[in-house]
């Protein structure tokens, strides 16, 4: 599971460089997404499933088994417009061969990415939301006089159990800091898939959820829901430490106490820019409440997944 990077050399042509999502799907089966390059929307260029067991690497082309795909039927049975990709572990590397439809050469290696604002301290003046000490600062939502139920955890985490929790002030210009971490839960799929989320005000949510790998849909990581897709997918594989910074403009009011500007947002996710100051032209589902422009807490989704975060502070703004 996890990043890979290498190259990969088809049909003859020269030798191409590949970022390899490997995803887990349980039993030691597995989801190959290979791209150009890691932390960009670029177009996928091959989509793999298949096995990966002890020092042996056998992935198929992921293509549909349908009569579309079946070019010709033989005793044994039919062949499919696929291609094998097939290697073993060699000084550290898979190292194998792509034959079938295609034909050629791949090398890859396991890599790590890291967010570089990972573990960054908070600024002078800045309110320190959770240090890993305690949850003084958190109650569940709408009990403000009641202790939040989410346990501590080593690594100076917090885990989600027991509800939504909320911070006990209220905010209204802001940037945040948060990390968080995704539970390996390999036999889910999409939203049971370590889904929570950070919600601005109470009332945006940004997305946490185990997307590695996948499109980067509105409802994934680093997702607005249902307003706006990341610009990139930059969520990491389950069990890594991932971070957001989140820098949040309320929305204004007028004398009559009408919405006249939108709320903004900015998010930084992993040290990549996914959303670059964007209007939020309403709340999100899950919202605490609709009243945009009045101050609002940090809300913490709990959607039954072990979630854990830690490192969390708010720096307030103009």
């Amino acid at each position: 599971m996890g990043d890979w990077a290498g190259s990969l050399k088809i049909e003859g042509k020269p030798d191409q460089p590949v970022a390899v999502y490997m995803i887990a799907q349980g039993n030691g089966r597995y989801e190959a997404r290979l791209f150009g390059e890691f932390n960009k929307r670029v177009p996928m260029l091959y989509r793999l499933a298949g096995n990966i067991g002890g020092e042996q690497f056998t992935l198929l082309d992921a293509v549909p088994f349908e009569p579309g795909t079946v070019l010709r039927a033989t005793d044994d049975g039919v062949v499919v417009n696929a291609s094998l990709w097939k290697g073993g572990l060699k000084d550290g590397a898979v190292v194998g061969t792509v034959a079938g439809s295609r034909k050629g050469t791949f090398s890859i290696k396991q890599s790590t990415r890291k967010s570089p604002t990972l573990e960054m301290e908070a600024p002078a003046g800045a309110t320190t939301l959770f240090d890993g000490k305690n949850l003084d600062a958190w109650c569940p939502v709408g009990k403000p006089t009641v202790a939040a139920p989410w346990k501590l955890v080593d690594g100076g985490a917090v885990e989600v159990n027991g509800g939504d929790s909320q911070t006990e002030e209220s905010f209204t210009n802001y940037r945040l800091h948060i990390e968080f971490r995704l539970p390996y839960m390999p036999f889910a799929s999409g939203q049971g898939r370590a889904n929570s989320g950070v919600y601005q005000q109470g009332r945006y949510e940004v997305q946490v959820l185990d997307s590695y790998g996948l499109d980067g849909a509105d409802n994934e990581c680093g997702g607005i829901y249902q307003i706006a897709r990341p610009d990139a997918n930059m969520c990491f594989p389950p069990l890594a430490w991932q971070a957001y910074d989140i820098t949040f403009t309320a929305a204004k009011l007028g004398a009559n106490g009408q919405k006249t500007a939108n709320a903004r947002l900015t998010v930084v996710h992993n040290g990549v820019t996914i959303h670059n100051n964007i209007e939020l032209p309403k709340v999100t589902g899950g919202a605490i409440d609709d009243k945009e422009g009045t101050p609002g807490p940090i809300k913490l989704q709990d959607h039954g997944n072990p979630v854990q975060f830690r490192n969390i502070w708010i720096e307030k703004l103009p």
